[in-house]
């Protein structure tokens, strides 16, 4: 394979990894915020409100309008607090919670692995 073509495979194979992976937290008030969310989106999930309403409830408490990576963010914490077969899905909303933000601080923001995607 041509290097350039290489180079090109090797870019788009990054951008789609990339675009797998949920927003890093910035700081360790972000990994709270984080946090914070996923006790909120897991107890609406436990509540069994409908997914709809619930993003609207997030989205309500959690003004991300302004902010792409909000959004993405919150967007993330939500799907794993629905999702029936991710790690998120069993447990607590606290449960829940703490995982994220212990691995958010140990991880330097990366979330990933609480919240069921891979680098």
């Amino acid at each position: 394979m041509p290097l350039l073509a290489r180079s090109l495979a090797l870019a788009a194979l990054a951008l789609a990894t990339a675009s797998q992976a949920a927003p890093r937290a910035q700081s360790a008030l972000e990994c709270g915020i984080a946090a914070d969310m996923a006790v909120v989106a897991k107890s609406l999930a436990a509540e069994a409100i409908e997914r709809a309403k619930a993003d609207t409830i997030m989205a309500r408490i959690y003004d991300v309008s302004q902010s792409e990576r909000g959004r993405e963010l919150m967007k993330e914490i939500v799907d794993a607090a629905y999702a029936g077969g991710s790690a998120a899905a069993g447990g607590s909303a606290q449960n829940f919670a703490e995982s994220l933000y212990a691995t958010c601080l140990k991880s330097g923001g990366d979330m990933d692995p609480v919240l069921g995607r891979k680098l």
